[in-house]
């Protein structure tokens, strides 16, 4: 290269011009840049649109296994039974001591509610439930004990944290037999972990494959403007001002690959809920699928500009970089 443009990397030294008008000159430059990128994807709209469906696609998939792992927490929440903790009480153990029992079990604060079946409605209730009928009315006494459910909060409800919980209990004097269901607890949320994992997973290939294709196409964009590129590092251009354009074109893919990414996923969501309705109705569960609030819709976007901004960033370091006058 030669001594004339030896020092074009740095600027050209303004004189005279106050840092207000240094700022407004900034600010508008980055504006005509950003717009001209945006009339850039406008004129080659095939291309573009390739590349935004391809971004926008590749954020649908994680995005709509994230809000269904999500909504399938919800539905576990309803299924509270799975943690719900059966104290047997000693037979013992009259009416009135058993309602003091629930009482003091009430204020801790690892117990959401607790329910108090006295030994007769038990009784009841299995007469019901088991069919014997007038067989049951043959025995001497009450075989069943007092039963208290006690059901864990939320942060409790975890296998970990139930089964402490269920060994503090056993531990009052009222109570003869704890029990609780820790084996379908441990596979619920052993289900929900390896979802988890999975769509964590997914998301870093999908992402590490959209920066790929959009510094793919930011080289295309790059090759087909070779001959600009050397005409404005010959009159002085800086390499930040060159590169400017190609950086918005990434971000202008990644915000509207964002923006079809959230309407994909919206009407993924409309669907599911729309035919599993049906499906939950045979479970007796109800639940209205939740879709993206306003939190993640800003996440999603700016994992999906940032990714635009990655492809842009490296592929423009490498390959304008190389485009000299010689």
């Amino acid at each position: 290269m030669s001594i004339l443009f030896k020092g074009r990397q740095h600027g050209a030294k303004q004189q005279g011009i106050s840092r207000i008008q240094l700022f407004v000159m900034f600010f508008v430059d980055h504006l005509r840049q950003s717009l001209y990128s945006l009339g850039e994807l406008y004129r080659t709209p095939f291309a573009s649109l390739m590349t935004i469906g391809v971004l926008g696609f590749s954020l649908t998939l994680p995005g709509t296994l994230y809000i269904v792992v999500k909504n399938t927490e919800q539905i576990s929440e309803q299924w509270q039974q799975a943690s719900e903790i059966s104290l047997f009480l000693r037979s013992d153990i009259s009416d009135a001591n058993a309602k003091q029992l629930v009482k003091r079990l009430s204020v801790w604060s690892e117990v959401e509610s607790i329910s108090y079946l006295p030994a007769d409605k038990a009784l009841e209730e299995f007469e019901q439930l088991s069919g014997l009928g007038d067989a049951i009315g043959y025995l001497e006494e009450n075989p069943l004990p007092a039963v208290l459910l006690v059901v864990p909060t939320s942060r409790h409800a975890t296998p970990t944290a139930a089964s402490l919980l269920l060994d503090k209990l056993r531990q009052e004097r009222e109570v003869e037999l704890g029990k609780l269901d820790i084996e379908w607890l441990e596979r619920l949320y052993a289900i929900l972990d390896v979802a988890k994992e999975l769509v964590f997973l997914l998301a870093l290939l999908l992402f590490f494959a959209v920066v790929l294709i959009i510094g793919n196409t930011i080289r295309l964009n790059i090759m087909n403007k070779k001959d600009e590129i050397l005409v404005m590092k010959l009159v002085g251009a800086t390499d930040a001002f060159i590169h400017r354009p190609f950086m918005y074109t990434g971000f202008w893919f990644g915000f509207i690959g964002g923006v079809f990414a959230w309407l994909t996923i919206s009407i993924v969501l409309f669907w599911i809920d729309w035919n599993m309705q049906d499906t939950l109705a045979l479970y007796n569960l109800n639940l209205d699928i939740t879709g993206m609030d306003f939190g993640a819709i800003g996440v999603m976007l700016l994992i999906s500009v940032g990714l635009g901004l990655m492809g842009s960033f490296l592929s423009v370091r490498r390959h304008v970089r190389d485009i000299e006058p010689q």
